[in-house]
């Protein structure tokens, strides 16, 4: 190798080096090595690993500063305590700040709902969530009385049925004589709001009506009880009446009697009268 090619490589080399050297070789740093010694163990800045990660949890937390923030109470928290996050959140000063928005056929009384309110002011709960929950009640009111309504109705009809096969044709008379009786003795107003526990109205229900229809019978001079009804027979006087004709040894057996046909014609009417009744 002559001198030239030898200092050639000399001077490569050395280049080489120099160029090395320029890069910037990255350290790394160990952050927890970076934490004054008092503040080692705060347990907050155990989850930083690296000078990246604190930067942006400061700044972060830089940009809630001043932010209208509302402090949980723990549970050694006071009413007082609660009461101050209630009102920041916003629940009304008193009782009296719920308004409702509800239909005009509401089926809430003002008294329940004020009943209610102050409930809601106790509770800390916000208007919006009172008028939701006022909503749902009174929507379960609305069904309940429609349920009550249509019980009602297919009680009433049960009554009828009931009572239209055990007067038969003295059906009218009977349901007359027991209403006037019982409106003149209980009143109309009482009859037809006083329910019973299973729902009924106490003037629909068949063992009321029964009584009264029973109870006018034993009265039937009493001009109270008559009105200005006929007289008809029940199903039960018809068989009763059917019975004493057709006894045995009567003339509706016996053809050679006198008053056999008329006997008879009798007791034909009365089965058509208890069939068509």
């Amino acid at each position: 190798m002559d001198q030239t090619t030898a200092n050639v490589q000399s001077d490569t080399q050395q280049e080489a080096i120099v160029s090395d050297q320029s890069q910037p070789q990255e350290q790394q740093v160990d952050f927890k090595s970076l934490i004054p010694e008092d503040y080692k163990e705060e347990k907050s800045l155990q989850n930083f690993s690296n000078m990246n990660d604190f930067v942006k949890s400061y700044l972060h937390s830089q940009k809630l500063v001043g932010a209208d923030k509302i402090p949980v109470p723990n549970k050694l928290a006071t009413d007082e305590d609660w009461n101050a996050v209630y009102e920041r959140l916003g629940r009304p000063e008193t009782p009296d700040g719920y308004k409702y928005d509800l239909p005009k056929e509401t089926k809430l009384e003002e008294s329940t709902l004020k009943a209610f309110s102050e409930e809601a002011h106790k509770l800390g709960l916000l208007p919006k969530q009172a008028q939701g929950i006022i909503n749902y009640y009174n929507s379960i009111a609305e069904q309940s009385e429609q349920a009550s309504l249509v019980n009602e109705e297919a009680s009433r009809a049960e009554a009828e049925v009931e009572l239209r096969k055990e007067y038969g044709p003295a059906y009218d008379l009977k349901i007359a004589q027991a209403r006037n009786l019982a409106t003149n003795t209980l009143g109309a107003d009482f009859l037809r709001n006083t329910k019973l526990a299973d729902g009924s109205v106490l003037g629909n229900h068949p063992q009321v009506v029964r009584a009264f229809a029973d109870l006018a019978s034993k009265m039937s001079e009493d001009s109270m009880v008559q009105g200005e009804t006929p007289s008809v027979m029940t199903v039960k006087e018809i068989d009763s009446e059917i019975e004493s004709l057709t006894q045995p040894g009567s003339a509706y057996w016996d053809k050679t009697h006198i008053n056999h046909r008329k006997a008879v014609s009798e007791v034909q009417r009365l089965y058509e009268l208890k069939n068509n009744g």
